[in-house]
Formats: structure tokens, sequence, C-alpha cells
């Protein structure tokens, strides 16, 4: 009988770099500068909350190397939670991120993808429209959501192949995506006419289309534009569902976790001074809510050609978060399967590339049914509040770790514990309590989704007893 396949190291520290940077680096830099100053109200207090933001995730990923160099397997948090606090724990945060986190995000990214090519082509894409029926239910197809399940589909297919040119592939993207970014920076910068006296200014006279007052100044302004910095910076936790098979991994895994985080703090903060350096903060808050700031900013030395150039940024940088996600996250269904709690169907290997195909299949076909039926943006609605949830526990799994374990090696120490993850799991309860007051419909939702995992952890669990 020959032995059932096993992951392959095949993932080089910068493949693994380029997966955590690709998921990270999005749309966010291009369109949260105008909310932010809204929100905050000058220069200094934007580039302020990017740094405090920065050093927030700096932390979280100090955490989470840590873990997972004391645990180099497939999983990620699954793990971390399951072996802190037990099964249920475990299951419930890959139940909510099979079905909220992963899928939805990435039908979103997809979706976004297609509406951005639409922009370059002129709106071709969103003139064609189909409808059908299917089981009596009413569906409309349009060519922008055909090209998000064509996106979907050949992104996962790809990542089928093998782990090691799915590192490739990314590595490609990576540099793609420093290199548009640093574009915009230094065109900003070279090409256009600016003052850095811009940077002492307010934005006062601001006209602040859609950001509601309630979000503006003090506190809550700071905490409005907390959140739309680590909606930038979210993904940087994306490598370790892929630890297992990444190559020499108590050294890696450190590396990957801190170079990519700082990179990309470095490349946010470079582009956002670029942005006020073109333009005034009052400027900056009175950019019309559906453009972005990076159109303004080119729209001064690149006239009409900024929108299709600020489209195409968009549609790379979504392309290459969909694939990072894509990649990394295909194997939390995996390590489920594995340990008995999910569909015993997604543990299984491809003898031929020893990946997950069954379940990078299985994660592209819902997250195409959300985009076919829409509600993705339901979903990604609760994404803020279930993530950050995950996030503070897998965090506390480290300092409860530390202390029930203390003997098990430990190729990383997560240095300044436990201050830095106390700091961590203050601000993450800040922002849920923040999510409850702000947003109680979309917080109370991703509570339900969380919850709703618990007769299917009871039948898993009841079924591995019995096998």
């Amino acid at each position: 009988m020959n032995p059932r396949p096993e992951l392959i190291r095949g993932l080089t520290l910068t493949g693994a770099i380029a997966i955590n940077v690709g998921d990270m680096v999005g749309t966010g830099v291009f369109l949260k500068a105008r909310v932010m100053t809204c929100n905050v109200g000058s220069a200094r207090s934007v580039l302020l909350v990017w740094v405090a933001a920065g050093l927030l995730t700096l932390a979280g990923s100090l955490a989470y190397a840590e873990l997972a160099a004391m645990m180099p397997e497939a999983g990620g948090s699954y793990l971390y939670l399951r072996r802190a606090f037990g099964r249920l724990f475990g299951f419930l945060y890959g139940w909510t991120f099979v079905l909220l986190g992963t899928a939805g995000a990435q039908a979103a990214l997809a979706v976004g993808f297609a509406i951005f090519l639409n922009v370059l082509s002129g709106g071709a894409l969103a003139q064609w429209h189909a409808g059908f029926s299917l089981a009596g239910h009413p569906l409309a197809l349009s060519g922008l959501t055909l090209l998000a399940l064509a996106v979907l589909w050949v992104v996962a297919l790809i990542n089928c192949v093998s782990v090691t040119g799915g590192g490739r592939i990314a590595v490609v993207l990576f540099w793609i995506k420093v290199l548009i970014v640093l574009l915009i920076g230094v065109a900003g910068f070279s090409l256009a006419r600016g003052s850095f006296a811009h940077l002492g200014q307010s934005a006062v006279g601001g006209s602040c289309e859609g950001v509601a007052a309630s979000a503006r100044g003090g506190v809550a302004g700071f905490g409005a534009a907390m959140l739309g910095a680590l909606w930038a910076y979210d993904g940087w936790n994306n490598v370790a569902p892929l630890v297992g098979e990444l190559k020499d991994p108590e050294r890696n895994v450190p590396r990957a976790f801190i170079i990519s985080t700082l990179l990309v703090a470095g490349l946010y903060l470079f582009v956002n001074v670029a942005y006020f350096y073109v333009l005034t903060p009052t400027q900056i808050a009175s950019v019309a809510a559906q453009s972005a700031v990076a159109t303004e900013v080119m729209r001064r030395f690149l006239g009409p050609l900024s929108v299709a150039c600020t489209a195409t940024a968009l549609a790379v940088c979504s392309f290459g978060a969909l694939y990072a996600s894509t990649l990394a996250n295909s194997r939390v269904p995996f390590a489920m399967a594995r340990g008995g709690l999910f569909f015993r169907a997604l543990g299984k290997l491809s003898v031929r590339s020893h990946v997950p195909v069954r379940s990078l299949l299985a994660q592209c076909g819902w997250a195409s049914l959300l985009a076919l039926s829409g509600t993705y943006d339901t979903l990604t609605d609760s994404l803020i509040f279930a993530e950050w949830l995950f996030y503070g526990l897998t965090v506390a799994a480290l300092l409860r770790l530390r202390r029930s374990e203390p003997a098990i090696e430990r190729p990383f120490r997560a240095p300044g514990q436990p201050t830095l993850s106390l700091i961590f799991l203050a601000v993450t309860a800040a922002l849920i309590l923040n999510a409850f007051i702000a947003t109680p419909h979309q917080a109370l939702q991703g509570v339900i989704i969380v919850l709703a995992g618990l007769p299917f952890y009871g039948y898993w669990s009841r079924r591995r007893a019995a096998l």
C-alpha cells in the first residue's frame, strides 16, 4: 500500500514574503487616504495612523512568527488555537474563515478586478447581460460576473500545479506591485509640482463626501482612521497556513513575517507622503468618493491618462491579492480535514503535485457561488469583526502556550513579551467594542456566523470519535 502523499517544502523565503506582501498590498493604499484625512484632519495625523497601524501589525506578526516557527505545519491559526484552547476554538476559526473570510474576500477581489478592467474597456464588459433560471431562482449574468468567475478559476487552477511554481508566480506579482507603488510615489515627487509644506497643513474646508461627522476628529476619528489603515495592512498573517510547505521554517518564518510587514509599512508611508507632497490635505479630503487619491495625484502629470493608469494599478493589485489569498488559505480546510474536523475529501493531496487540489477547488467553488449571488458583500461587511476576534485569540494563544508549555522548543521567541501582545489584545478589544457601537448589525452578523459553526463542530466531533 502506497503511503499517502505529504506536503512538500518547496516554498522559498522570497516566495513567502511575496505571498504576504501580495495579500497586503491591495486597493487600500490607493483608496484610503481621502477618508483617513477626513477622519483625523491633517497630513501628519494620517502618517501617524499609518505608523501606529504598522506597529500594531508588526506586534501581531511577531506573535504569529513564534507560533508558526514552533508549529511549522499547514493550517495557521487553526493549529495554534486548537493547541492552546482546544479543538472547538480551532474549528470555529476555520469555519468562519472558510465561510466568511476566505471565499467572501476572494469573490470581492475577483469582482473588483473585473470592475477595474471594465473601466479600462470603457464600460464594455458591463454592457453584456444575460438572465436564466436555476432551480426556479432567477439569476442574472453580466460580462463583469463572467470575468470574475474566470479569474477565480484561472488562479485556482494555476495554484493546483505546485507550491514551488505558485511561489514563483507570487514573486513576479510581488515585484510588479512594489514597482507600481514606488512609481506612483517617485513620479509624484519628480513630475508633479508640490510642496513638503503640505505636510504641516490641516484639511479644513475639505468636503469629505460620505464621511460621517461622528467619524471626524478626536478619538472616534483616530479609531476610524486606524480601521482604514488596518484594512490596508490586512493579509499580514497570510503566510501562516503555508508554513508546512516553507523551506527551513525555523529560520524563514520570522524573516517572512518581519520583512513583509516592514516592507509594506515603508511603501505605505512613502506613497502617502507623496500624496501629501502633490496635494494639500484639503484637496485630498475633497476628492470625490468614487475616485482615488492616486488618480488625482497622477492627474497632475498624466492628465486624462490618470484614470486608466489607476484602474490598471488597482486591477493588478486585486489580482495579486486574490492569487496570494487563494494559494495560502486553501491550506486551512485541508488542515481541518486532516484533523478530522471537516470533509475528509479535502484532506487529500494530489499524488503528482502534493498540493491540496480538492481544497483549492472547493474554496474556488464556494467563492464562485458568492460572486454569482452577490452575497459576498454581506459577508465581507462582517469580516473586520471576525478577523480581529480571531487575531486577538491567536495572540492570546501565544501567551497561554508560553505558560502551559514553557519547555517546548521555540526556534524564535517574539521580543517584548508579554507587553506587545497585551497592547495588541487591548487594541483588538477596543476595535471589537467599536464594531458593536459603530456597526452593530455587521458585528452581530459576525457573531451569528461564528456561532453557526457549533452544530457542525458537534457533527464532525462525533464522526471523528466514531472512526
